[in-house]
């Protein structure tokens, strides 16, 4: 009997598949199934793709910015502005009434739910803005039914469509009548003043004095200097000037660029002028009075007589008086809706006093003689109010002042050594500027500064300025606050300044 090998057996069995034969077949199976299930993933990615593309298709949330415009058939005219919420009213949850205001100038604007464009959610939201917020408004221009009274423009409203807050506050309502707080609390917080409808013609008129300045000079043969604020010596007294440290030394912040104007001179510039910061270390707390302010000084050479300076100075005055009263009505009759005044009056021939006529004036009017050695504050206004009453003008000049009232680089009077070449302006019964002929012989000068208790070697770099020759010349100083301040009647001159700086105060 023969034995037989199993493998052998089953090798020899062409009926059934071999081990590797069936873990092939294994193989090609789990690879069917792979690649089944790799497709079937594909295509539900595929599918999940194009869903979400057709979603996007449908919420595209730039569909409104591009695409075939709607037929033009003048439909409507929108508009988009940014300004400030001024004053806001919701009338119930369906309606608010928005005063916008842009500087000088507001609109009515109205937000309404029964537009069909506008939600509860929205009109509740915008219900909530606070006054003073900075806000991005569109919306169409409409003519009101009615005037609108609490507005500047009175004949069209804003149907708003759309409004965003740029910048809100801090959710505390200003206010409301801002013209009755103390001018004390209204200058601690003079960024939220400034904003007013009054404050803004207020320092755009201030712009345009300035402006009117420049102008008339350029076109008078001027050139525009900028002299140095740090000075070695006082320029007047030591008295009303700011000593500041100045490395190992001291310094003086300059009370006028007097000295800078009178060395142009000598330089041969022949007519210059300034537009600068001026500081007076006085502890005057008056109405008219700051420790730094805007000067508008002017120097120029004289031919015969100084009166040709107060004549092209009498001719520098109307031009800014008729210019703001002609171009700048509208921001004239803002502040004064606030701070009513007669109007400003000149005459087309200035009227001109002499010291004495003017000390004449005051003694017919009751004043006492012996008390008008110099014309005080007080007098001035009483001086003012006779001039006005007298000779129907806001606008005068004073010449020929004694000489013991006057710095010590002011000309004498040819005839009369107590009195001297100079000269003020007056607005209102105030004085806006001060000027003369100026000391331009270095002996004459000399003697004056020692007179006057100032030392000429304190001050030799001026002095030498006038020792290699220099022209006769003239010019003054005028106080660009003082003239804003009185030309609208404002009563205090920190209303007419940005932020001032008095006595007592340095902030904000």
């Amino acid at each position: 009997m023969s034995s037989t090998d199993p493998k052998e057996e089953l090798k020899s069995d062409p009926g059934e598949p071999s081990k590797n034969e069936l873990k092939k077949r294994a193989k090609a199976v789990e690879k069917e199934r792979k690649a089944a299930e790799k497709a079937a993933r594909a295509a539900e990615q595929q599918r999940e793709r194009d869903e979400a593309e057709e979603r996007e298709a449908r919420l595209d949330f730039a569909a409104e910015f591009y695409g075939n415009l709607p037929l033009n058939q003048s439909q409507t005219r929108t508009v988009v502005i940014r300004a400030r919420v001024h004053t806001l009213r919701a009338q119930g949850n369906k309606m608010v009434f928005i005063n916008l205001r842009q500087r000088t100038d507001s609109v009515q604007a109205i937000l309404s739910v029964e537009d069909g464009k506008v939600s509860k959610f929205m009109a509740k939201w915008a219900s909530g803005l606070s006054d003073e917020s900075i806000v991005l408004v569109q919306g169409i221009v409409q003519k009101s039914p009615e005037e609108i009274k609490s507005a500047t423009i009175k004949d069209v409203e804003l149907k708003i469509t759309r409004v965003h807050l740029i910048s809100g506050i801090d959710g505390r309502k200003p206010d409301a009548q801002f013209n009755r707080v103390l001018l004390d609390t209204r200058l601690n917080n003079r960024v939220v003043d400034l904003r007013t409808q009054t404050n803004q013609a207020i320092f755009k008129l201030q712009s345009a004095i300035g402006t009117f300045f420049k102008e008339y000079l350029d076109s008078q043969g001027f050139m525009e200097i900028h002299s140095p604020k740090l000075q070695g010596a006082a320029t007047e007294s030591g008295a009303s000037v700011f000593k500041v440290n100045y490395f190992k030394g001291n310094a003086f912040l300059a009370q006028s660029p007097q000295l800078a104007k009178q060395m142009a001179i000598a330089a041969d510039f022949e007519r210059v002028y300034e537009i600068g910061p001026v500081f007076r270390a006085e502890d005057s707390n008056t109405h008219r009075h700051l420790t730094e302010f805007i000067g508008l000084d002017l120097e120029m050479t004289i031919e015969e007589h100084y009166h040709e300076v107060v004549e092209l100075l009498d001719g520098l005055f109307k031009h800014l008086f008729k210019n703001l009263k002609e171009k700048y009505k509208k921001e004239i009759d803002v502040v004064g809706s606030q701070f009513p005044a007669e109007e400003f009056k000149w005459k087309d021939e200035t009227l001109k006093l002499t010291f004495s006529q003017a000390v004449d004036l005051l003694v017919e009017d009751g004043v006492d003689r012996a008390a008008l050695d110099d014309i005080n504050t007080e007098n001035e206004k009483r001086l003012g109010r006779i001039v006005k009453a007298k000779y129907d003008t806001d606008y005068f000049i004073i010449d020929k002042f004694p000489m013991d009232l006057r710095p010590f680089y002011t000309m004498p009077d040819p005839n009369d050594p107590l009195l001297s070449n100079s000269y003020d302006f007056f607005m209102r019964g105030e004085e806006i500027l001060s000027g003369a002929q100026r000391i331009h012989e270095p002996a004459l000068l000399a003697e004056k500064m020692q007179s006057k208790g100032v030392d000429p070697n304190s001050m030799k770099g001026y002095l030498d300025a006038f020792r290699m020759g220099c022209a006769p010349h003239g010019g003054g100083g005028i106080g660009l606050e003082r003239v804003l301040m009185l030309f609208l009647k404002l009563n205090n001159i920190r209303r007419a300044s940005l932020f001032p700086r008095d006595p007592k105060r340095l902030e904000p």
